[in-house]
């Protein structure tokens, strides 16, 4: 398979709304009027079409953008391999080995295969990133609460977020100026000042290449702690599980048809209590202080997109190969702060990524400074890294 021959179960529909603009695939997740939000699950198969858009597929049509469908997905969003029984698991065109990430599997393999222009993802807790840095493209979180949730599975959520994934920052850049009319695209005059975060547990084939390429053009770059960075991590587990079982708990125990492992996550997620969601919180609060403090010093802060290359599905089949892949995303998602990734190959052509965290409310300026890194590091050059 090439990089523009989409596996069957990338999108679950096809369409042709809107203008004559950009080309979209929007996530299943995402309400579009006349058609079935189906979240990659049985439970919500055969539900009542949607009788609106959701808020951003105005905005997308309003922006003359032209939808062309809708995109499978990890089912409710609740898992990152992308693998799903129920409607397929979309093929990572470049790695078809390896698993496409999720839970915003089909827009990035729509993206990576050439069937759009961009995609709108959702993120709770490296759900745009991980499938993007998958897949050999790029992945932009906004802000919390920058672009409306309105119309969006799960209904509630203190850490989802609409994104937007591109195979090029220009393109990017269109995708985010069609979701939020109020994004006004930015650029830079000087090189960013960059902070670089130590994150630990990174595979030498993902973080020598990364360091070398930052060393090359940061050659007295440092690294700076985020003493709760890895407490964010487990508490933005903690929030999203309960969460997740206060909006579909309610539907397993009436015995709703979930797959085997949404099911047993959910069935865990109930065991949440209230004291570990307020400790949970109690985190969430000391961490975004931490990030808003570094913040004052840098421009942006950098990591890995992932700690590791993306397994194999036959790695994945073990959660403890699963697990740690988005433990440098998900604590921003807890504290809210906007987060690019970028991708890269290793020296071994495998997906690798850089991550970038910029101020809350500063989307532009993130755009800006990823443009920057894009055109002048030679790791992240070339505009279309799934050819």
């Amino acid at each position: 398979m090439n990089a523009h021959t989409p596996s069957a179960a990338t999108l679950v529909g096809a369409l042709s709304l809107g203008g004559d603009g950009p080309t979209v695939v929007v996530k299943d997740c995402i309400d579009i009027a006349g058609t079935v939000t189906g979240c990659g699950s049985k439970t919500f198969a055969m539900q009542a079409p949607a009788t609106q858009n959701a808020d951003l597929v105005d905005a997308l049509l309003k922006a003359g953008c032209r939808i062309v469908g809708k995109a499978n997905m990890h089912e409710i969003a609740f898992g990152m391999t992308g693998v799903n029984g129920f409607t397929g698991t979309p093929v990572n065109p470049n790695w078809p080995d390896r698993i496409p990430g999720g839970s915003s599997s089909g827009s990035a393999v729509a993206v990576a295969s050439g069937l759009c222009d961009f995609a709108v993802g959702t993120d709770t807790g490296g759900s745009v990133r991980q499938p993007a840095t998958c897949c050999g493209v790029i992945g932009i979180k906004p802000t919390y609460g920058r672009i409306s949730r309105k119309g969006l599975t799960p209904r509630d959520s203190s850490l989802d977020c609409p994104g937007i994934l591109a195979r090029d920052m220009e393109m990017l850049t269109k995708g985010m100026m069609a979701i939020d009319p109020t994004f006004k695209s930015e650029t830079l005059s000087l090189a960013p000042k960059l902070g670089r975060i130590k994150s630990e547990g990174v595979d030498a084939e993902v973080g020598d290449p990364l360091v070398y390429a930052l060393m090359d053009a940061y050659p007295d770059m440092p690294y700076e702690i985020l003493p709760s960075f890895e407490a964010a991590f487990d508490a933005g587990m903690v929030v999203m599980s309960h969460e997740m079982a206060q909006e579909f708990g309610p539907l397993l125990d009436q015995g709703a048809p979930f797959g085997a492992d949404i099911a047993a996550r959910l069935a865990n997620a109930q065991k949440i209590t209230e004291v570990q969601r307020a400790e949970a919180e109690e985190v969430r609060t000391r961490f975004t202080a931490e990030v808003d403090a570094l913040l004052e010093h840098y421009d942006a802060l950098v990591t890995p997109s992932l700690p590791t290359v993306p397994p194999t599905f036959t790695e994945a089949k073990d959660p403890q190969n699963v697990l740690s892949l988005t433990r440098f995303q998900r604590p921003f998602n807890l504290s809210g702060h906007p987060a690019i990734t970028l991708p890269a190959r290793s020296n071994t052509g495998l997906p690798i990524g850089l991550q970038i965290i910029g101020r809350k409310g500063e989307d532009a300026g993130l755009c800006a400074i990823a443009s920057w890194i894009a055109s002048c590091i030679p790791l992240f050059q070339s505009k279309d890294l799934t050819q």
